[in-house]
């Protein structure tokens, strides 16, 4: 784990941080910041943010200003990037697959399979990483995202509810199979088989293995220029029919970008506190 950048930001520190993945095959950089707590070595509650479709792990960084309420609040924010990274990393002339585009999912079809192993990097080797490492709390994880990174924090959430113990979103994908977004990766990252879908799909998740977390909190914006990829309300019926607590708030002008984001990460990181506390 190699410290590429370090910048005083509210008496904590924000980090990028550089390391080699077995599960990526290469090197990958991942950001973090330390509020004023972490820094004197009390165990905070830590949050990952997963970002969406042509991010990085800055972006989250310098676009939501996150860092005033985590300070204050004493959170740990961790944000990976979005994909496998490199000259030897499968690629594709659209912005919405290959790098930058990883889905926060294992491929198994050519040429993904080799590089894109995104949800074994995040879960089997950056998790145990950051804990064996920073002043984290134990059972205090929690995890959310932005569009792609919400799909991403909604299945992995429901496929590792015993490492991650919130989730929120801002406009998810929420029924990847059922939009192009979705379908053009899965095809691609997957495969053709529907039942291998299901498996990272978080609508079809929440159905076959029911409510999991006191509550989830989705954010999404009414003038959203993808709302017809996102699929919002198939998601709160698939959480009324299993019993899962949902908070889905929608607002009026709102679009998808980041000063949407900005307008509400105070009230997602109030959340995951909140229940980080539990």
């Amino acid at each position: 784990m190699e410290l590429i950048q370090r910048n005083t930001c509210f008496e904590g520190e924000q980090r990028i941080y550089q390391i080699s993945s077995s599960a990526l095959k290469g090197q990958t950089r991942f950001a973090l910041y330390l509020p004023p707590q972490a820094l004197k070595a009390q165990k905070c509650a830590a949050v990952f943010f997963l970002a969406g479709l042509t991010c990085t792990e800055e972006t989250f960084v310098i676009k939501a200003h996150a860092q005033r309420l985590a300070a204050q609040l004493g959170l740990i924010l961790i944000s990976p990037d979005t994909s496998p990274r490199g000259e030897n990393v499968a690629s594709a002339d659209s912005w919405d697959l290959g790098q930058g585009a990883g889905f926060y999912i294992n491929a198994t079809q050519a040429p993904w399979a080799e590089h894109y192993r995104m949800e074994s990097y995040l879960v089997d080797e950056l998790y145990p990483q950051l804990l064996a490492e920073f002043p984290i709390r134990d059972q205090a994880v929690g995890i959310f995202g932005h569009s792609m990174g919400g799909h991403g924090a909604l299945t992995l959430a429901w496929k590792y509810p015993q490492k991650f113990r919130s989730v929120s979103a801002f406009a998810p994908i929420c029924a990847p199979s059922e939009c192009p977004w979705g379908v053009k990766a899965f095809s691609s990252y997957l495969g053709n088989d529907p039942v291998e879908w299901a498996q990272h799909d978080a609508t079809q998740l929440l159905l076959q293995k029911g409510a999991l977390f006191d509550e989830v909190l989705i954010d999404q914006g009414l003038a959203d220029q993808f709302y017809s990829q996102l699929n919002p309300e198939l998601y709160r019926q698939a959480c009324e029919q299993v019993g899962q607590k949902l908070t889905l708030r929608q607002h009026e002008a709102y679009d998808h970008g980041y000063y949407f984001i900005q307008s509400f990460v105070d009230d997602h990181l109030q959340f995951h506190a909140l229940q980080l506390q539990k």
